[in-house]
């Protein structure tokens, strides 16, 4: 182990393979060479979330105009394993979930160590276990009585990780003291154990870029890439990554985006619960025009989500890169074919739309839907494998199109209210057990939609929110509503329910949702509470 770096979480079978030597030197160059701009560049974040609250309003960078204008430049062609991506499954990266994406008939996984996932200091070192030991395929085990194990035969989806945002630390490593970045660590211990492997397979290291906020964020990972490419004597240019634009502020720099990465682009992705979550989070303060109807009302027909997801598609198409569709969050019930039927033809509305938009394919959360999506853009692509060809020149968005939040349709309603807290409690409290990705209510909830939820009832309260059907939103009424929903949560749970983790989800949830001030991300709090 490098003298610098301190290993403060308990060892476990088999770690060392991840917590190598080599690894750590790659983290320690990167956190040298980084570190300090990746902490100006979150303060930058600090002073922008002021400005906005001081009544600024975000547009296209007059600065950057040279690279929206410039009609010549692309990003690098499409990566083997990456020029056909019709259907992404997503999820964690624990065994089951692993072997599941993989022979689920996906064209990609997306290996989540970020929203679907708890960053418990045994997920993350076990999760680049599993990755390494499914490129190995010898990943296997067994879970009441049944056998999991890879396909023996046939092609697997190939394998896209997505690190933790920049905004998140490794509290278990310290370097010279200080807690590493988690984006940095996902990274370095994942290329050191997995790069070579996936290169022996004819692909490469390929990356989902999380929670970015603006171009120079997403050239500070494009130095990280070179970095690691040249620490590990991989071509430059091996590595591609796909940036989820999720964060209001990064849908005015998606050409920027682009640019930046553009030797390690795979284009970009409509990340859609953490952009509702980015919007009320940005413009938190600025009163009933930026309040959203409740989140279950917010579809991707609204106005603005319609000039997003097709600035998206027209960006990506000009410069060469993917366009990729946003979650299906169902999850299918086997108990239930009345709410089965009416959802697969929600998930059935929202994938043609997006494959007549032009995208090149789109994310599920379940493999049970990993046919429906790929059927839809089956139809659509035929024998080509992606849009690419489809430019989109009618497209013209503007900044007061990205900023229509006025004009969603809508309203806000107790139900609403109290299933934000309902869902907001049940996953907290799963969150702290462990598991980032759970399903409520036949919905996928992960920490974007868990955002959402908290987010909402804080700007409901401070911006004087009165319910469609029932009184002012307070705190008084969300802490009623809290002692309401927990007795529900309770009677359903019956013997399961834990009291003492539900006692921790409630005080998690009062100080995202009800305190004065807002905290940016909920996992960070939640980060503290956990060993």
């Amino acid at each position: 182990m490098p003298e610098r770096v301190e290993i403060t979480g308990p060892a476990g079978d088999r770690y060392d393979e991840i917590l190598t030597p080599q690894a750590l030197e790659l983290l320690v160059a990167l956190h040298d060479a980084l570190g300090t701009r990746r902490a100006e560049l979150l303060a930058a974040r600090r002073r922008r979330q002021a400005e906005l609250s001081s009544g600024a309003m975000l547009d296209f960078l007059p600065d950057t105009a040279h690279i929206r204008e410039d009609t010549t430049w692309r990003v690098a062609p499409p990566a083997a394993g990456l020029v056909d991506r019709r259907v992404e499954i997503t999820g964690p990266t624990d065994k089951k979930m692993t072997i599941n994406a993989l022979n689920s008939g996906a064209n990609v996984w997306l290996a989540d160590f970020e929203d679907a996932n708890t960053p418990l200091w045994s997920n993350m070192i076990e999760g680049q276990l599993n990755l390494k030991d499914a490129l190995d395929r010898t990943i296997d085990f067994t879970q009441g009585g049944k056998e999991y194990a890879l396909r023996p035969d046939g092609e697997l989806a190939t394998i896209v990780v997505r690190p933790r945002g920049w905004h998140l630390p490794e509290k278990h490593i310290l370097i010279d003291g200080e807690r590493a970045s988690g984006s940095l660590t996902d990274f370095a211990l994942y290329m050191v154990a997995s790069a070579q492997k996936q290169l022996d397979k004819g692909k490469g290291p390929y990356f989902y870029l999380a929670k970015t906020e603006s171009h120079h964020e997403a050239q500070l990972w494009n130095d990280a890439f070179t970095i690691a490419q040249d620490f590990l004597g991989i071509p430059r240019g091996t590595i591609r990554a796909t940036v989820l634009i999720e964060t209001i502020p990064a849908a005015f720099e998606m050409d920027e985006i682009l640019y930046e990465l553009r030797d390690h682009s795979a284009g970009l992705n409509a990340g859609r619960w953490d952009y509702l979550f980015s919007i009320i989070k940005k413009f938190r303060t600025r009163g009933r025009d930026f309040v959203l109807p409740e989140r279950n009302a917010v579809t991707m027909t609204a106005p603005f989500m319609r000039a997003y997801t097709e600035l998206l598609v027209q960006t990506c198409h000009k410069r060469g890169a993917h366009a990729m569709g946003g979650m299906a969050a169902f999850i299918p019930s086997r108990r239930d074919p009345e709410v089965n039927e009416v959802a697969m033809a929600k998930v059935r509305d929202d994938k043609t739309r997006e494959s007549n938009d032009g995208f090149d394919g789109s994310w599920v959360a379940h493999p049970d839907l990993v046919p429906v999506c790929k059927e839809i853009f089956d139809a659509k692509l035929g024998d080509k494998p992606n849009q690419l060809d489809r430019q989109r020149p009618e497209v013209a968005v503007t900044a007061e199109d990205l900023l229509a939040v006025s004009k969603t349709p809508g309203g806000i309603t107790e139900a609403g209210l109290r299933n934000n807290i309902s869902v907001g409690l049940q996953y907290l409290a799963t969150w702290l057990g462990g598991n980032g990705a759970v399903a409520i209510f036949n919905l996928m909830e992960d920490a974007a939609t868990a955002e959402i939820s908290r987010s909402q009832v804080w700007q409901w309260i401070h911006n004087d929110v009165i319910l469609d059907d029932g009184p002012l939103v307070t705190k008084d009424v969300v802490e009623r509503m809290i002692d309401e929903e927990l007795v529900k949560i309770q009677e359903l749970a019956g013997g399961s329910f834990d009291a003492a983790r539900y006692g921790q989800a409630v005080a998690l949830f009062t100080e995202v949702a009800l305190a004065d001030s807002f905290s940016d991300f909920l996992t960070l709090p939640a980060y503290e509470r956990m060993p």
